[in-house]
């Protein structure tokens, strides 16, 4: 959940570095676009709300963009648009980003793009009912939308800790699964696949694992080493062509677990849905 994040997000724009957990999380991410891209034909792309837990704003749909896909996104705040834009442009990848205050209404015609998702972003939505309306409005062939996976121990041990922040600022009933779906379903979509992902042999903590340790006075058990940057813009940039070949190496936990084990270990869930009509049709 990384609460911090609402408060921090700016400071990963000066410094990149995510760390391992949220590194693997990119990649993974990527995988799973680049496959739902390929079985659809997508061709354009739109991430909306672009804000969610994970550190460096706004380049979720990166991947996709060096694949040659058209993105677009949606964020409400001015000031992280402004530094999404620069940070693309520093890598020299288009994009086309789009102000909305409240995500009440998207600034698109209808069937403006193939795909449409966001990523632990739905708790953003002032309106799950009339965001999910639009957003199948302007969307031709599918929606994917990642939620943190309540379940999870990591989950519910960031929600006692952060019990305050989150009534606070989030909307916690915009990521119930069974929201979505029946939301989903009377806009006329079907749900075609649902799975457990982001499932790496660590827990979804949502901090550095320092300060994890020291709140439960476990900070003795940290053997001090030198810390080495990470962050997956050396992997855009060119710098580290190997990056995602480093994360899959941790891909074996997720791709051997149970579902019975991810379903209190993996740090999301996803919802691929389709129209109705292209089904009939």
């Amino acid at each position: 959940m990384a609460i911090p994040i609402l408060k921090n997000w700016k400071r990963y724009f000066t410094n990149t570095d995510e760390g391992l957990g949220s590194s693997y999380e990119r990649i993974i991410l990527n995988n799973k676009l680049e496959s739902i891209c390929k079985h659809f034909n997508i061709s354009s792309v739109l991430e909306a709300p672009s804000f969610g837990f994970t550190g460096l704003s706004g380049i979720n749909s990166m991947g996709l963009a060096k694949d040659g896909k058209k993105i677009t996104i949606v964020d409400n705040d001015e000031d992280r648009i402004k530094l999404i834009e620069k940070t693309w442009k520093e890598i020299e990848i288009p994009l086309r980003s789009e102000y909305s205050k409240e995500f009440v209404s998207l600034p698109f015609a209808d069937d403006s793009f193939d795909l449409s998702w966001n990523f632990s972003a739905l708790w953003f939505v002032d309106d799950l009912h009339d965001f999910l309306l639009e957003l199948t409005r302007v969307t031709s062939h599918a929606i994917l939308l990642f939620v943190p996976n309540r379940n999870g121990l990591g989950y519910i041990s960031q929600k006692i800790l952060g019990y305050k922040e989150l009534k606070k600022h989030l909307k916690e009933e915009n990521i119930l699964p069974r929201n979505i779906k029946k939301q989903m379903k009377k806009n006329g979509w079907m749900l075609i696949d649902s799975n457990y992902i982001d499932c790496p042999p660590w827990p979804d903590i949502g901090m550095p694992k320092e300060k994890f340790l020291k709140i439960f006075g476990l900070g003795w058990l940290i053997k001090k080493k030198e810390h080495k940057p990470m962050t997956i813009m050396d992997y855009y940039s060119g710098v580290d062509p190997d990056f995602s070949k480093k994360m899959m190496s941790h891909f074996w936990f997720e791709k051997k677990a149970p579902k019975i084990l991810k379903t209190f270990w993996a740090h999301h869930r996803y919802f691929l849905f389709i129209p109705k009509k292209q089904v009939i049709e």
